[in-house]
């Protein structure tokens, strides 16, 4: 295959789009990364992040974000670019990209994307769902109930009013099972079902590309990053961020652990291998996401595969 010759040809699923965004997901650990920079390298061109935790300027080592030498190769658009002070959701999300993205498209015919969130990827491809309306009285009602009884209450409470949502989302983010009970009680439909509307055209083509590895290798990746991280000096910098540990930003794998050990709930050894196992659990959830998701073209974490696939998407 002449690599090359696909630089001034850009890939284009669809003939009638001049601009295109090649969308790298996948699961945590799995090499997302380094594909995407060398992929951005290839095509010339600047990479937008769809990480939910890697545009905290506050969170680093925790987050696996660019290396700096990545940095340095390829321009990056939300990495560091927020505050965990700052809000930020899917909504927030989708108009940040699209004005990045319609902003880099008048200097190149392709932008890269990259990220395993999937509610992000999702939003940015096809628009955000509507929005419902929550009972003020509930969401307080809720959240009093949550700052009591803790998270094994609130995955309870949530498994059995909305199982539909806890069969396939994140069960260890309180913050979005909270969302998911407030809506069901508030409304009487599952936050699924507000998930499932009409999808909004973009004026540019969009290729996704997943990357798959063996559960077993994957799983391998996953202990090698924790245990880098830790080696990286990843308990120091949780403990610089105690004072905001109950920011929605910090209700994540690497840094709810860690604070269970500072405050004496867990040795450091047992939090180590439960960042381990949550982190493993959580890749099986991106990959139930993405998975779902037909417009998803699989392969290996391997650039020159993805070069030919997008060599024959031509």
């Amino acid at each position: 295959m002449d690599i090359n010759n696909s630089l001034q040809n850009p890939p284009s699923g669809d003939k009638g789009k001049a601009k295109t965004c090649i969308f790298i997901v996948g699961p945590t650990a799995v090499g997302k990364t380094s594909l995407a920079v060398q992929t951005a390298l290839h095509f010339k061109t600047e990479i937008i992040s769809a990480d939910s935790r890697q545009c905290f300027k506050e969170l680093n080592i925790g987050v696996a974000k660019p290396s700096a030498e990545e940095l340095a190769q390829v321009k990056h658009h939300f990495i560091s670019s927020h505050s965990i002070k700052d809000e930020m959701n899917a909504a927030l999300y989708e108009q940040y990209a699209l004005a990045k993205i319609d902003e880099l498209f008048k200097l190149h015919d392709v932008v890269v994307m990259v990220g395993g969130t999937g509610l992000y990827v999702k939003t940015f491809c096809q628009g955000l769902d509507e929005v419902p309306v929550v009972d003020e009285k509930i969401r307080k009602k809720i959240n009093e109930e949550f700052e009591w009884e803790g998270l094994e209450w609130l995955q309870q409470e949530v498994e059995k009013n909305d199982p539909l949502y806890y069969a396939q989302s994140e069960i260890k983010n309180p913050h979005r099972l909270l969302r998911a009970l407030e809506v069901k009680l508030s409304t009487g439909k599952s936050i699924i079902e507000f998930q499932k509307q009409e999808k909004k055209q973009r004026a540019f083509n969009i290729i996704k590309i997943g990357l798959e590895l063996p559960k077993e290798q994957l799983h391998k990746q996953i202990n090698s990053r924790v245990d880098a991280m830790m080696k990286a000096g990843l308990l120091d910098e949780v403990k610089k961020l105690v004072p905001y540990k109950k920011f929605n930003a910090l209700q994540t794998v690497g840094y709810r652990e860690l604070f269970g050990h500072l405050v004496g709930d867990l040795e450091l050894e047992d939090a180590v291998e439960i960042i381990k196992i949550n982190t493993r659990q959580y890749a099986k959830r991106q990959m139930t996401w993405f998975k779902k998701d037909e417009e998803v073209i699989w392969c290996e974490p391997d650039f020159e595969k993805l070069m030919n696939i997008l060599q024959e998407l031509r």
